[in-house]
């Protein structure tokens, strides 16, 4: 509490705390965007075998999860030591290398935790210190890794979803974003709509336009902002994937038929709803000459 006292008192202090803060929760973001999908395979392979041979749940398993086994090069095995770990810093200073056996270290983890620092400083910077602040965070936090982990594997985990869906529920309890009845329906509706759409266009054409991650995902959006800002995330996603598909096949002659996961669009379309969907809903309004 004090130190909360100390950065109330002193909010010059805040954003850069923050922003080191976010730098710091982006280096395990990293990991879970690793991890969380082997760990997911496991799982799923260790039930289908105990399906097979229930004996198998007896076995002692190898430990695998986002603590174990500790930080290693994957070339070589060297163990990361704590000054190679710091975030940012330690690439630079290693040259995007590994200190034990020189393979390139991919740039995406520097940029994952650049992005986390910057988007947990702008978070600070619009609510100051406040549960707001608390909650954005959060929710920041969890998108980035369900756009990276969707991006590679084409997975939402439940294990993010579903826990932050209801802590947006619990947060708006309290009315910090929304009042409770409109983040409930938010999440109800949130889902639906995509569920509808997945149906309908399952029954027309016999094919799978999403999967089930996304609906989970609205309705996570929809519990935390409530059921007003869902037509705001639904038409940003449409316009930042209609941006960046038309992007990615101009620049990488992306084919045609390989699926782009709607997950990213989703993430990115409800941050800014989240921050500015108010603004964009009101100016939409003035302009169409409704208010």
């Amino acid at each position: 509490m004090r130190i909360i006292d100390y950065l109330t008192d002193n909010p010059a202090y805040f954003i850069p705390v923050i922003t080191i803060l976010g730098a710091m929760v982006g280096s395990f973001l990293n990991v879970v965007i690793h991890r969380m999908p082997i760990m997911m395979e496991r799982q799923w392979r260790q039930q289908c075998a105990e399906l097979e041979n229930p004996d198998t749940a007896e076995q002692p398993q190898e430990i695998f999860n986002l603590a174990k086994p500790d930080s290693h090069c994957p070339h070589c095995g060297h163990d990361i030591r704590a000054w190679e770990n710091i975030p940012i810093l330690s690439y630079l200073f290693l040259r995007g290398r590994c200190s034990g056996c020189g393979a390139r270290i991919s740039l995406r983890y520097p940029i994952i935790e650049a992005v986390t620092a910057l988007l947990s400083a702008f978070a600070a910077w619009r609510f100051g210190v406040s549960w707001e602040t608390a909650g954005a965070l959060l929710l920041t936090w969890s998108l980035i890794p369900l756009t990276m982990i969707d991006i590679d594997h084409h997975l939402l985990p439940d294990s993010i979803t579903l826990p932050f869906l209801w802590l947006g529920l619990g947060l708006n309890l309290f009315g910090i974003y929304t009042d409770l009845n409109s983040a409930v329906i938010g999440a109800i509706a949130g889902y639906l709509s995509l569920w509808i759409v997945y149906w309908s266009f399952k029954l027309l054409t016999g094919k799978e336009g999403m999967g089930y991650g996304d609906f989970k995902l609205l309705a996570m959006l929809g519990a935390w902002m409530g059921w007003q800002q869902l037509p705001t995330v639904i038409l940003l996603s449409s316009v930042v994937g209609a941006v960046i598909g038309i992007g990615m096949i101009a620049l990488r002659g992306r084919d045609h038929s390989i699926p782009i996961p709607f997950g990213p669009y989703l993430a990115i379309a409800g941050l800014i709803a989240f921050y500015w969907g108010g603004d964009l809903t009101n100016a939409y309004l003035r302009f169409s000459g409704i208010n």
